[in-house]
């Protein structure tokens, strides 16, 4: 069921044996990453990591973050960032820690031909600004961080489809649904038309779940539970209660 949806699907991680492997499933058509997940993932050394991600992952765009919060160290590190390897997205982050709005070095990154990855979008203001500053011959993703709108209590999928809308006056930009929260955000993010979304491993893990028989599931959860019942060596003693009744 997977294989018939139009969205491409990125595996957003860190961990390199992980990547690699997900790299050579022909559902998986990117890979990003963050200097979060790789801080989490033990990373000691940005450039080596990276570096020898683009040497296993050749066919496929990769995404790599600047990690400084000052615009001209961005760029600089943005350019020296695209230089490692053809098939990169830099990522730029919509603001830096200030507040103050990325989008003169996204359009200044673009108009060089840099692929740019513009990311940490969550409001609408934010992804026209990405939409307006980008140049419309260079190809772009803008991350809009679906996940976390829901987490505010709105419903993303409106949300998204708007965003979509906006970025029809940029073509070669596509739309990536990020931080997705369950499988069925996949399907959401198709439904609207979104063209990307990061999907970490613990959800790719359920898309054998995809179309299983739910009795069957209910069936194999009660099961679940009563195994690790038995496995704890919980009881209770029904005998005291006849007891109390008698």
């Amino acid at each position: 069921m997977a294989e018939s949806l139009s969205i491409k699907i990125f595996a957003d991680g860190a961990d390199l044996p992980s990547i690699l492997k997900l790299s050579r499933d022909p559902l998986i058509k990117g890979v990003t990453t963050n200097p979060t997940l790789m801080r989490k993932a033990g990373v000691e050394d940005y450039e080596a990591f990276a570096r020898t991600l683009l040497g296993e992952v050749t066919d496929m765009p990769v995404s790599l973050e600047v990690l400084a919060d000052d615009f001209d160290e961005m760029e600089r590190q943005a350019l020296e960032i695209a230089s490692w390897g053809a098939n990169v997205n830099v990522k730029i982050p919509i603001t830096n820690t200030r507040g103050e709005s990325a989008c003169g070095l996204i359009g200044r990154l673009s108009r060089q031909g840099v692929v740019v990855n513009a990311t940490a979008i969550l409001s609408l203001d934010q992804v026209r600004a990405v939409s307006d500053a980008l140049d419309p011959e260079t190809p772009a993703i803008v991350s809009v961080f679906a996940g976390r709108v829901a987490d505010t209590g709105v419903d993303p999928a409106p949300h998204m489809a708007q965003a979509l809308e906006i970025l029809r006056e940029r073509p070669k930009a596509e739309l990536l649904w990020a931080s997705p929260r369950e499988l069925l955000n996949l399907f959401h993010a198709d439904a609207v038309g979104c063209h990307i979304i990061t999907v970490t491993n613990d959800i790719l893990a359920k898309l054998h779940l995809v179309g299983k028989d739910l009795d069957e599931y209910s069936r194999e959860t009660v099961d679940m539970f009563y195994r690790d019942a038995t496995a704890a060596g919980y009881a209770i003693d029904t005998l005291k209660l006849k007891r109390s009744v008698a």
